[in-house]
């Protein structure tokens, strides 16, 4: 039975008993110290006064026992302070007991060398100031005759003033003196035998003193200890309930070595006393040693007793502490358990699907089977500590009756948690039989659509072939007894406890394709006896089209299931799909290219495109749940803290990225959205482009990707990764699976262009094409920021930079107006490694350097040099002597960057969108020119006058009409982007204009007219004329007759308008006659005196308006053009 505070029946008792002990031990003590009702002294108090011996108690007693105290002869008696005095005699009458104190005392006052005037003070001063009881007074009277003699006469005439309450009388010798005390209980100087040395008196009743005190003391801590001990109230936590243990454990400790002290001291004391007796037997104690050996004796039993009560008491005050600290830990062990048993209970009750195929079922499965691998441990640890119960009740805890209920609460929790368990494993068991029955059957009908579409049907129209044709069907359809579905309401009864309503729409569809493949099986049957009974003329049948791969180009995808194979029905569908492929591809062949077998061909084609779309897409979902689970979730798992190592806590978000983010796209929105085009496989770009905006996740992914294998490496030997990694059941290890974004990302591009290769007359055959160039776009993306991220040295924020355009490493050459001319011809002839970072606002020029280390380690960083705002900056396309160059050049010139691509094609790509930049930037420019045109016309109250032709405002107006002319004629903005290169203008003349054509105005100056002379550059302005022609692609007017081409029809004459399509190898190209409408090859040298000085007719394909195109620029100009003064780009563009 417990109180409020914990403490049973027998600790009370104990307690009680322990302090009845210490109050006794402290008033044993304070008894033996001081026999006196007012506040003690000690000798230790006055222990000086106490050393000036003018009174001392020597331990002698009278015949009846009276204690005797000697005051010896002490000259300066009369000199010793009234306080000092007061305090000696009271201290000396205390001493003795009580009993012998209350017969009296004999007071020996030896005066024998002294004068009689000083007895006379002495008597009268003692007798005024002595507290005890007295006896009876003896003094020694002065020895000297004269003073015998007058002490003799003024003793009988002052009889009545020393008159005492008890007799006084005179001695004149110590043999007198032996008359009343025994010579035995006087000291030497008295004419007796007692051992007595004031110093060792006074050295042991200090120690006696000190030694009570110290019991006192320890007997008050001992007390107050017991008191604290049972007055504690128990903790409710482990930590307090151990700590308060600890510190009691330490007080105790404490106690017991104080206590052991004493008793050291008091046994030291009771050595010295007893110390003459054990030298000699027959030495004698007198009766004040006897008295302290008494005390001693006493405090030292009581004091024995004292800490025998103590332990008693400690032993029952640390059992109950120790109970309660077990009791703690049970408790928190209990609630650890069972919140982890709540969390594995509620993760169980997350196993509610039964699996829409084989291999999700396994999955389901095997996920169940680490699941409950996992929750072996804390089931374990729950069934382990309800186990405790028996040991509790055992050791009579004190709080027994709560354990029993929290016990029997945790084998509940564990058998029901079994229970569950078991009954989801026999559910996804039932469900994998269903699903090998569902998949027996879709590969009986699937199997039976490639036989009825690789049946030979020039075979089939002989009589033989037509019945080795219904043979083979008969052998098939034999196969279906253990393979097809068949009673469909059998298969609902049996399995009605796991068909959810997608499920069941599921079977109901492999039933319907079943018997659909079933009808198609018996029209060929019927098709193939009439060609077996009857042969007439040959006739060319065709094969029915398997229902199952019907599509409406109309119809919009269902919500609809498809099957789902394991990871072996998977490797064999892709033996199959290529097997499917080949025999497609020779069935093609030999039925002559029929346009609906084509069809049914390419379907099953999609069809295996899809398949392989949506198993690895599953698959995919269920490898980064794997990984999520396995090893993020377990990186908070407290049972798994002490695997992970200082350095890697709180890494977690490092190491994974935003992987949780990418799972729940593909597992919540993606997934379910490429489930539902299973059966409109041509449809499928419709899905990527509808969720291409979340697709931009993987950008992220991607820019943490280097911190990440750099934390891996640093950790990949952790335990904690490795006890994961047994956990799972991996051959990989963790790395791998965090490669799987990046290979699924890059898997989908893939998967398009087979898909489109098979699907370019279907209706999605758009969306799937817009789709791939998205995805494209998207890997692009991700790879141009993963090289952004490494740029250093950059001070501002390169996002207010605009979008990320292009990268990429080139050789830069520099030709500044400002600078040495050293300096300058320097850097004509050696070129500097550059990656170029071109931006919507800016282009940067970074130094790439290659770093030390492994993997993404290793990847190079981008030392930032210097930028150019896109603002300024204009392009030539083409520098003579190496079509890889184009020039960037910025404030009209003063700066420019001979830019060499690593080949032609990477030049275009950059060049092209260069020009898209600045082409955005100058129409914006228009933009905001009109409408300051507009607010100024507006604001003008009358024309100006005809004299001011020569102003701004009139060439501004004769120029707009100008451009307004030209409108119809020239392409549009986005003509731009298809520009050919262009030829070079001759030194001084400035851009020719083309010569007149069917596609271009007479009047076209061009993308560098007057209006606009800051925007055009020209490789060739500082080489001194112009140089050697270069062919392009156009449209162009022969100034000689040929007759000697490559074919012999082919000629042209003077005037005839040629068409320059492409160049060959070997220097010829391919050329149009647009006169004749003949074509042929003509060696370029040849071709280059046939068309001579020739300008292209095509515009801004023509190497003047090429060059025109190509020479865009915003700089200073573009500035200008937004003025109303100035012709803007707008203006000549339309």
């Amino acid at each position: 039975m417990m109180n409020q505070r914990g403490i049973s029946v027998a600790e009370m008792k104990s307690y009680y008993f322990f302090s009845e002990w210490c109050s006794w031990l402290d008033f044993v003590a304070q008894d033996e110290i001081m026999h006196q009702d007012i506040i003690p002294l000690y000798a230790a108090d006055i222990q000086d006064q106490l050393k000036k011996q003018f009174a001392y108690l020597s331990g002698g007693r009278g015949g009846d026992g009276c204690p005797v105290i000697t005051f010896p002869d002490y000259p300066a008696f009369s000199e010793i302070p009234e306080k000092e005095f007061q305090n000696v005699l009271t201290y000396l009458t205390s001493i003795p007991s009580l009993r012998d104190a209350g017969i009296g005392f004999i007071l020996v006052i030896d005066r024998r060398q002294d004068k009689w005037t000083s007895v006379k003070a002495s008597i009268l001063r003692i007798a005024a100031s002595f507290p005890g009881n007295l006896q009876l007074v003896l003094v020694l009277r002065p020895t000297g005759f004269f003073h015998r003699a007058l002490s003799d006469i003024a003793f009988r005439f002052n009889r009545d003033e020393l008159k005492m309450k008890v007799p006084i009388i005179m001695l004149g010798s110590v043999s007198e003196l032996q008359g009343y005390i025994d010579k035995t209980q006087l000291t030497e100087d008295l004419g007796g035998t007692l051992d007595y040395c004031h110093n060792r008196w006074l050295s042991r009743r200090t120690a006696i003193e000190g030694f009570a005190q110290k019991v006192k003391q320890t007997a008050q801590i001992l007390q107050s200890f017991g008191t604290e001990l049972a007055e504690t109230e128990l903790p409710n936590d482990v930590q307090s309930t151990s700590s308060l243990l600890a510190t009691h454990t330490e007080k105790k400790d404490k106690m017991k070595e104080d206590i052991r002290v004493a008793v050291e001291q008091g046994d030291d004391i009771l050595g010295s006393i007893t110390k003459p007796v054990t030298e000699n037997p027959e030495y004698k104690l007198n009766q004040d040693q006897l008295d302290n050996q008494t005390t001693v004796e006493r405090l030292l039993a009581q004091l024995h007793e004292t800490e025998t009560a103590f332990d008693e008491f400690w032993i029952k005050h640390q059992q109950k502490l120790e109970q309660c600290l077990r009791l703690r830990n049970f408790e928190q062990d209990f609630r650890e358990v069972k919140a982890a048993l709540d969390i594995v209970s509620e993760r169980l009750s997350a196993f509610t699907d039964v699996g829409n195929s084989r291999s999700h079922v396994e999955h389901i499965l095997k996920d169940l089977a680490n699941f409950e691998e996992k929750s072996h441990e804390t089931v374990a640890k729950a069934r382990m500590l309800a186990s405790e119960r028996d040991a509790f009740i055992q050791s009579n805890h004190y709080a027994v009756d709560s354990i029993i209920p929290k016990c029997s609460e945790l084998h509940h929790l564990c058998d029901a948690f079994t229970t569950e368990t078991e009954r989801r494993r026999n559910l996804l068991n039932k469900s994998l039989e269903l699903h090998d029955l569902l998949e027996k059957s879709m590969k009986w009908c699937d199997e039976g659509i490639y036989l009825l579409a690789s049946q030979p049907v020039d075979k089939c129209q002989s009589q033989d072939g037509a019945e080795s044709a219904l043979q083979e069907i008969e052998k098939f359809l034999d196969t279906g007894a253990g393979n097809k579905i068949k009673e469909l309401n059998k298969i609902y009864r049996e399995y009605a406890h796991i068909l959810n309503e997608d499920l069941k729409d599921h079977v109901q569809k492999v039933f319907q394709k079943q018997e659909s493949m079933e009808e198609m099986f018996q029209k060929r049957q019927v098709s193939l006896k009439k060609l077996a009974a009857k042969q007439t003329r040959p006739v060319q049948p065709v094969a029915p089209r398997p229902e199952a791969f019907v599509k409406s180009p109309c119809t919009s995808p269902g919500l609809q299931r498809e099957n789902v194979s394991n990871s072996e029905s998977s490797a064999l569908r892709r033996v199959n799909y290529r097997k499917a492929k080949s025999d497609v591809t020779e069935l093609h062949q030999s039925r002559g290219g029929s346009t609906m077998d084509d069809e049914e061909n390419l379907a099953v084609l999609r069809q295996h495109v899809m398949n392989e779309l949506i198993e690895t897409e599953r698959a995919y979902v269920e490898e980064l749940l794997c990984v999520l689970e396995g090893y993020a979730a377990e990186m908070d798992n407290p049972l798994m803290a002490h695997l992970i190592s200082p350095e890697l806590q709180n890494k977690k978000d490092i190491l994974f990225g935003n992987m949780e983010e990418i799972y729940h796209f593909h597992n919540r929105i993606f997934l379910r959205e490429l489930e539902t085009y299973i059966e409109y496989p041509e449809l499928v770009g419709r899905c990527f482009l509808d969720q291409m905006e979340d697709f931009q996740i993987y950008e992220k992914y991607c820019q943490n990707k280097p911190r990440s294998e750099s934390l891996w490496r640093q950790f990949s030997d952790s335990v904690f990764f490795q006890e994961c990694q047994r956990k799972l059941d991996h051959k990989l290890s963790l790395d791998s699976y965090l490669l799987k974004p990046v290979q699924r990302i890059t898997k989908y591009q893939l998967l398009l262009k087979e898909m489109l290769k098979y699907s370019k007359n279907c209706e999605g055959a758009e969306d799937l094409q817009e789709a791939l160039t998205s995805i494209l776009g998207i890997l692009k993306a991700v790879n141009d920021s993963m090289h952004q991220i490494a740029i250093t040295g950059y001070d501002g924020n390169l996002n207010e930079l605009g979008k990320l355009l292009m990268q990429g490493s080139f050789n830069v050459w520099t030709d500044h107006k400002k600078g040495h001319t050293k300096v300058k011809d320097l850097a004509r002839f050696k070129p500097m490694q550059r990656h170029l970072f071109l931006h919507e606002k800016a282009v940067l020029f970074c130094k790439k350097r290659e770093e030390n280390g492994e993997g993404y380690e290793k990847a190079p960083s981008y030392s930032y040099k210097h930028s150019l705002n896109m603002a300024a900056v204009g392009i030539t396309e083409n520098v003579k002597g190496d079509a890889k160059k184009f020039e960037i050049w910025y404030n009209a010139r003063e700066e420019v960057y001979i830019i060499q691509a690593p080949t032609p094609e990477v030049k275009a790509t950059w060049v092209n969108e260069i020009r898209k930049v600045l082409t955005s930037q100058l129409q914006a420019c228009r933009e905001a020119s009109q409408h300051r045109t507009l607010e100024q016309t507006q604001s003008l109250p009358l024309p100006l006058p005809a004299s001011s032709c020569a102003s701004p405002s009139r060439n501004h107006i004769r120029n707009t009409k100008k451009m307004e002319e030209k409108k119809a004629d020239l392409p549009s903005v986005e003509g731009c982007g298809t520009t050919a290169a262009p030829k070079y203008p001759e030194k001084g003349k400035g851009w020719a204009k083309p010569s007149q054509s069917l596609d271009a105005s007479e009047e076209n100056d061009g993308w560098s007219s007057a209006e606009e002379p800051l925007n055009s550059s020209d490789a060739e302005e500082e080489g001194g004329g112009g140089g050697e022609m270069k062919l392009t692609p156009g449209k162009y007017t022969v100034v000689t007759d040929y007759d000697k081409g490559v074919s012999e029809e082919f000629t042209v004459k003077s005037g005839d308008l040629v068409q320059l399509i492409r160049e060959g190898e070997d220097g010829l190209w391919f050329v149009k006659n647009l006169s004749s409408g003949r074509e042929g090859w003509i060696p370029a040298n040849n071709l280059l005196m046939l068309i001579g000085n020739s300008k292209s007719a095509q515009s801004l394909s023509s190497s003047e308006s090429g060059t025109a195109s190509s020479n865009l620029s915003t700089s200073s100009s573009c500035s200008d053009s937004c003025n109303v003064s100035s012709t803007s780009f707008s203006d000549i563009k339309g």
